[in-house]
């Protein structure tokens, strides 16, 4: 069985555990529900990557909404994202219940002009809460707060001194919310970074239960 990049990080704590798409999955993290700042680990949901100067197209051809500007993003059906990470580089990444990624994988399976998968291997974090600006002033070497949020930008930058992407969720939340992706070999890195910084303001690791609470009823989903 997969497991996340950040899953003995999380297995050190108290908590209770399910399964997403064949991967282990924090459901509740204990002392997780500080409205302050939560950070959750989405490294469960699925992705996939794809490049090469056929790739918008391709993608348009099987009716995937590609963002029209470089380091930008749209939303798929269900919560999911499509992240345009280049002219032409793209992330694709589901939903809790999205179902896009697993047929664009299939696809790309057949060889096609311009268009080459991208093996995406990811820590995919997420920071939600009031805090959320203080850790990003600590960590990000770039100013994401002059950003609008209905902008959908992509950056490409530096946090904690490592390489990341980063987008501004916080217009499907009630609180301030950034996504986070970084190579996994760096997730648990990462996840202690900002976790540390995290309590320092009063916040904690949350399990993915606060943000699907139908997830204790979902058939993927179990306690061990």
């Amino acid at each position: 069985m997969r497991t996340s990049p950040v899953h003995e990080c999380l297995s050190l704590r108290n908590t209770e555990w399910g399964q997403l798409n064949g991967m282990p999955i924090a459901l509740r993290v204990a002392n997780g529900s500080s409205s302050a700042l939560q950070l959750f680990d989405l490294s469960a949901l699925r992705r996939i990557g794809l490049k090469g100067g056929g790739a918008a197209d391709w993608l348009r051809a099987r009716n995937v909404p590609v963002p029209e500007r470089a380091n930008s993003w749209s939303v798929l059906p269900d919560e999911g994202i499509v992240a345009r990470l280049g002219r032409g580089e793209f992330l694709l990444e589901d939903g809790l219940h999205g179902s896009v990624t697993p047929g664009i994988e299939r696809e790309l399976a057949i060889p096609a002009a311009g268009v080459y998968p991208v093996l995406r291997q990811d820590a995919a974090l997420m920071m939600r809460g009031d805090a959320v600006h203080e850790v990003l002033a600590q960590t990000c070497s770039i100013d994401l707060l002059s950003i609008p949020p209905q902008e959908r930008a992509v950056a490409l930058t530096m946090m904690a001194g490592i390489s990341v992407t980063v987008i501004d969720v916080s217009s499907a939340h009630a609180a301030p919310c950034f996504r986070v992706w970084c190579d996994g070999t760096y997730g648990t890195y990462l996840w202690e970074t900002l976790l540390g910084i995290a309590i320092e303001l009063g916040g904690n690791a949350a399990g993915l239960k606060t943000l699907y609470p139908e997830l204790d009823g979902n058939n993927e989903s179990n306690q061990s």
